[in-house]
């Protein structure tokens, strides 16, 4: 016998009820809120009963024995809030990856998963979901599949195990991908924060709302970068800015045509410095004999650094003892006396803060402010056999740097990127690099707001400081360096504006702007004269 109640039955009229029956636990009453077979009134004074904080809710489940101590044991090195969050999307998920991730598209709606808990449990859910739908970015179809994730929120709160409620069905439009030579793609990425646009573009939807299903693919090093791409073992690739310059031209490896279609990020490096040397380092001058760390000889950190030390007299070659190495390796170093310095991605160097080994000697920014870090690459073969996916991805990643660019994005960005598969990093470390609010390890507290910036645009003007200081350390022969011809045919400048009008962002009509450095001026008219003027005022 099934009874569906709009209206929980008085006490009476259940134990009337349950005697014509003879038994009280053979009857099935289906609950007009959950659809499980309980009294109303019991899913109600359920729900009342409910734990109102994440945390508390999933000590409760612990308790009940849904998870075991010894499975919570391999999330030992989480953060709480990553122990909750994952916990939750285990539970609300039910292992399908595509659910887990509608499940964090209504934890971002609500705006953080203690709001996604009052929005699915609270007494005003109905308004979360009536806002959700009028004003949030999402696309109606989106919204959708969210509102079937509302429903499974509120599942966890019913008495007994549900089967899975199907998703409504989809009525909106879908993207019209017909023209796309092809829409599953793989891409890689080194886990820093330089590669915030193409890691974020995943979880957060960009690649989705241009029609494209993307793989983002962890890599250990940029040398590896360079080689898969040589290999064709992926689509495209988060790149240092140097390298497609250096690629294409030869340097250090076969020469290879790669375009960068766009910058991912502005500023965003620093120096870190092991804390044995508290109080010792005032300039560049202090840096003489010590070990430093770098991520690649193609790379701005490398000539920003050489231009720094230069400017203090030294010379870098035969004063310090440069190392390359893997960005990731650089705080294990210097925790264990191996490196006294380096410079490299603010994520790093805000991790030696954070686990007190290290402090910040400067910010990148202080020295080349606005200047570009790393880039979006595809190889010229990629793009001639995939024309038409080729900017509709590029066009996923400026429309997702230019939503990293707006400050009140950035916490929200620095949680999509925290977990384990993209930087796996503590989201504290994160959040102090995006909001620039952040301690330097010497007890300053830093409101830095553009310590890194997403600004897209790929001024030709990066490209020709790129090769004054290839020339100047001996990278690239100064007859080589045709510096009109390599912006013009490495950096698609053009496309990334076309793109970016398209998305109705405003972008520059200019090619090239002139790059105000800490020591001098770049005239893109003149790079020769002002790579002159540096030898003759720094002797190297």
């Amino acid at each position: 016998m099934v009874l569906s109640l709009g209206s929980p039955l008085s006490s009476s009229k259940w134990q009337n009820l349950a005697s014509d029956r003879g038994e009280l636990d053979q009857l099935k009453i289906k609950c007009m809120i959950c659809g499980g077979y309980h009294m109303t009134a019991d899913h109600q004074r359920f729900l009342s009963e409910m734990p109102q904080q994440p945390e508390e809710l999933i000590d409760d489940l612990i308790k009940m024995r849904l998870y075991q101590s010894e499975a919570l044991n391999v999330a030992d090195s989480l953060t709480q809030a990553d122990l909750r969050k994952s916990l939750f999307l285990k539970i609300a998920g039910r292992g399908d990856r595509k659910r887990e991730r509608l499940v964090n598209d209504l934890i971002k709606m609500a705006g953080g998963l203690d709001q996604a808990f009052a929005a699915a449990f609270g007494p005003r859910a109905g308004e979360f979901f009536t806002d959700a739908k009028r004003y949030s970015n999402f696309s109606r179809r989106r919204f959708l599949r969210n509102v079937a994730i509302g429903a499974a929120l509120v599942s966890l709160a019913s008495c007994g195990v549900q089967e899975q409620t199907p998703a409504p069905t989809e009525t909106s439009e879908p993207i019209d991908t017909s023209s796309l030579e092809k829409t599953n793609l793989r891409v890689g990425f080194l886990p820093i924060t330089c590669a915030t646009p193409i890691i974020m573009s995943e979880p957060l939807g960009f690649y989705e709302k241009h029609g494209l299903n993307v793989e983002v693919v962890k890599m250990p090093s940029w040398s590896v970068v360079r080689d898969s791409a040589i290999a064709g073992e992926l689509d495209a690739y988060h790149m240092l800015a140097p390298m497609p310059i250096s690629m294409t031209l030869g340097l250090g490896s076969t020469a290879f045509a790669v375009k960068l279609a766009s910058i991912e990020n502005n500023n965003g490096q620093g120096i870190a410095v092991a804390m044995q040397h508290a109080g010792k380092i005032n300039g560049p001058a202090d840096f003489k004999g010590m070990t430093i760390g770098l991520p690649y000889d193609y790379s701005n950190h490398n000539l920003i650094l050489r231009y720094y030390l230069a400017s203090g007299g030294l010379d870098p070659d035969q004063d310090c003892n440069l190392q390359n190495l893997p960005p990731p390796d650089a705080v294990a170093k210097m925790a264990s006396g191996q490196l006294d310095a380096f410079l490299l991605p603010d994520n790093l160097v805000q991790r030696v803060v954070f686990e007190k080994i290290g402090f910040i000697h400067l910010l990148t920014k202080d020295l080349w402010p606005g200047h570009p870090c790393c880039s979006f690459v595809a190889s010229q073969q990629w793009i001639d056999t995939n024309p038409n996916t080729f900017r509709a991805i590029n066009k996923a990643i400026i429309d997702g740097a230019t939503y990293a660019n707006d400050p009140a994005n950035r916490a929200e960005i620095a949680k999509a990127i925290a977990p384990r598969e993209y930087l796996n990093q503590p989201v504290e470390v994160l959040d102090a690099v995006l909001t620039g609010k952040f301690d330097d390890g010497l007890g300053n507290m830093m409101d830095v707001p553009d310590r890194i910036n997403f600004d897209p645009y790929p001024w030709q003007s990066f490209a020709d400081w790129i090769v004054t200081q290839m020339v100047r350390w001996d990278y690239l022969p100064a007859e080589d360096a045709n510096y009109d011809e390599i912006g013009e045919q490495i950096f698609l400048t053009d496309l990334a504006r076309e793109l970016a009008e398209e998305l109705g962002i405003e972008a520059p009509q200019e090619l090239a702007r002139v790059e105000q450095l800490k020591f001098d001026t770049l005239d893109p008219d003149n790079p020769e004269e002002y790579l002159q003027q540096q030898i003759e005022q720094f002797g190297v």
